[in-house]
């Protein structure tokens, strides 16, 4: 069983289709270091910050100073698939993982997304472009942008697709909420989280066998252009927003302390970003955080990718 889920609602191939091809640096991992509204009636946890006690495992590769090429972080999230899907077939413990990375720039789009929705021509592109297996219409990664891939076997917590959407935007709007008293939210029948007008993360998954994979983008630092370039997620009638332009929105008028942070400079805010989105993690999927260590990715760049079997099964 597949399925998709796009945080918006067609011939670009499923891999790099234009010219601006980067080679991931040779075993990237060695130069990362690990580190440490409500909608319909969905029920997701309530804050758990006395009483939580986590009920799964989940690996986490903390990646979120370096800036990995598109095309490297696809490979480790469909190794990992692949190795959660044969732990299953083996009836063994299947727990989850966690990517936190920020992209070099790059547009990508979902499996049925229309060119429509690039104000430029394909073959003229300003950054690479890919089309994914993930639900969606086409966004923007790029620096700035503190981007999650959370690859899950929902069989350890709800085996529902809705649920797991709200989840994740859940994540974010409670990241926003407590670290900067920015009011984020829902809008109804579109998946993201927003400020009033302005969408500050976008969600696109796959599920394949109730395994995860894809995730969520915020804009925390990132520069807002790139996005001119494309008709993001499809919407024409919304904007997009950064925590970074909201704050600044806020330092005169704001009301919470916390609020009014001392300036942060961009590298600080995504790294106050970072831990709060991985705590926010860890509380609504109720996991527990292993930071994971270089070694691990080493493996994953080493054991090839069966394409073809991901894309069938």
């Amino acid at each position: 069983m597949t399925l998709t889920a796009t945080h918006c609602v067609a011939s670009i191939p499923t891999y790099p289709i234009c010219k601006h091809q980067h080679k991931p640096p040779r075993s990237l991992s060695r130069r990362i270091l690990s580190r440490s509204n409500r909608v319909s009636n969905v029920k997701i946890p309530q804050s758990t910050s006395l009483t939580f006690e986590p009920r799964n495992e989940c690996e986490c590769f903390n990646l979120y100073e370096q800036q990995v090429p598109y095309g490297q972080a696809w490979a480790w999230q469909k190794s990992i698939v692949n190795e959660k899907k044969t732990l299953i077939q083996r009836n063994e413990d299947c727990s989850d993982s966690l990517f936190v990375l920020q992209h070099r720039p790059v547009y990508t789009l979902g499996t049925a997304s229309s060119e429509q929705f690039l104000n430029f021509d394909v073959k003229d592109s300003p950054f690479d472009i890919y089309r994914t297996e993930r639900g969606g219409e086409v966004t923007y990664h790029g620096p700035g942008q503190i981007v999650m891939y959370p690859i899950m076997n929902l069989r350890n917590h709800k085996m529902d697709l809705h649920w797991y959407l709200r989840s994740l935007e859940e994540v974010i709007i409670r990241a926003l909420s407590e670290t900067f008293c920015i009011k984020a939210s829902r809008f109804e029948g579109l998946t993201g989280v927003w400020h009033g007008n302005q969408k500050l993360a976008a969600i696109g998954i796959r599920v394949s066998q109730w395994i995860t994979y894809h995730g969520l983008a915020l804009n925390v630092t990132t520069d807002l252009t790139p996005f001119r370039s494309i008709v993001p997620c499809g919407l024409r009638d919304y904007q997009v927003g950064s925590v970074k332009g909201l704050l600044k929105e806020f330092q005169s008028s704001a009301d919470c302390e916390r609020a009014r942070l001392p300036d942060p400079d961009d590298g600080q805010l995504l790294d106050i970003t970072c831990k709060s989105l991985i705590k926010e993690f860890s509380e609504v999927f109720q996991v527990r955080i292993n930071h994971e260590t270089t070694s691990r990715l080493e493996l994953l760049e080493r054991k090839p990718v069966n394409h073809l079997e991901e894309e069938t099964n």
